[in-house]
C-alpha cells in the first residue's frame, strides 16, 4: 500500500506550485490531475509516472466523483507514491472531503499539501488587496448556487470583498441578485481569466454594467475566470498602465 498526496496546483502558473508540492511530484508514480493543471506542471513528474486525466470542467462530459474516488484508492494499492494534483487549493471548491474520506474507509495514508487558490492570485496580478484599511475588513469566496429558494446572495453581500468561482456564466444572475441585496449599482467589478498563466485577461466594469451583460462578449469559454466585486478593486489613479504593463494581457476599461 501506498501513500496518496492530495496537492494544490496554484492558479495556473507551473511556478506557482509549492516547494514541497513539486518535490512530491517529482517522486509520483501515479498523477491524478485535473483539468485546469497547466500542462507544463506535469513535466516535474518522473517520466515513468503515469498521468491520468480527472478533470472536471462545467458543461463537458467528465468523470463521476465516485468514479475518482476510486481511481485514486486503485492506485494507491498499486504504487508507492500516488499524487492527486489539484487546481488552487484542495481545501477550496476541490471536493477534497470526498477523496479524503474515500481514502479513510480504504485505509490508505495520505497528506493534504496546499496551494495557491485564484483569489489570491488574481488578486496579485490586479495588483489590487483582498482587504484594504478602511475599505474592505471581510472576503467572502463562493459559488453561485441556482439551487430553488437559496439566499446565498442576502448573506454574502454584508462581505466587504467578493469573489465567486465558477461564475463566469452566471454574471447577470450574480450581478442582478447583488443589486436587488442591496450593493450599490456602481460597486467595481474585476474579472479575471486563466490568472497567472500566458492567457490571462482582466476586464473591469462596474455591478450595473456586469447586470447588463456587457461581459459576456468578452469573456472566454474555455478559460476559467474568477468574479471580483468590492471597493478593493476600483481603479486606482495611474494604476491602469501598471496593471497592463505587468501582466502583459488585455486590461478593458468600463
Amino acid at each position: 500500500m501506498g501513500k496518496v498526496y492530495l496537492i494544490g496546483a496554484g492558479p495556473g502558473a507551473a511556478d506557482l506550485i509549492t516547494v514541497r508540492g513539486a518535490r512530491l511530484l517529482a517522486s509520483a508514480d501515479v498523477v491524478l490531475h485535473d483539468a485546469l493543471v497547466e500542462p507544463a506542471m506535469l513535466d516535474y513528474a518522473p517520466a515513468h509516472a503515469r498521468r491520468i486525466a480527472v478533470g472536471k470542467r462545467c458543461g463537458q462530459l467528465s468523470a463521476a466523483q465516485q468514479f475518482i474516488n476510486k481511481q485514486i484508492v486503485d492506485a494507491a494499492l498499486e504504487h508507492e507514491v500516488v499524487v492527486r494534483l489539484k487546481g488552487g487549493d484542495p481545501m477550496l471548491f476541490g471536493r477534497a472531503d470526498e477523496e479524503m474520506r474515500a481514502l479513510e474507509a480504504a485505509g490508505i495514508p495520505y497528506e493534504v499539501v496546499p496551494g495557491i487558490t485564484a483569489a489570491l492570485a488574481s488578486a496579485a496580478s490586479l495588483k489590487r488587496s483582498l482587504t484594504l484599511r478602511g475599505v474592505s475588513r471581510s472576503v467572502a469566496l463562493a459559488t453561485f448556487s441556482r439551487a430553488p429558494g437559496s439566499d446565498e446572495i442576502r448573506e454574502q453581500v454584508n462581505a466587504d470583498s467578493l469573489v465567486f468561482y465558477m461564475g463566469r456564466d452566471s454574471g447577470v444572475e450574480i450581478a442582478q441578485q447583488l443589486i436587488d441585496a442591496g450593493k450599490p449599482r456602481a460597486t467595481p467589478v474585476a474579472i479575471v481569466e486563466a490568472c497567472s498563466t500566458e492567457r490571462e485577461r482582466m476586464l473591469t466594469l462596474t455591478l450595473e454594467a456586469l447586470a447588463a451583460g456587457e461581459a459576456q462578449r468578452w469573456v472566454d469559454a474555455s478559460q476559467p475566470s474568477l468574479l471580483m466585486i468590492g471597493e478593493a478593486f476600483a481603479e486606482r489613479e495611474g494604476a491602469k498602465d501598471v496593471v497592463r504593463s505587468a501582466v502583459g494581457g488585455v486590461l478593458v476599461a468600463a
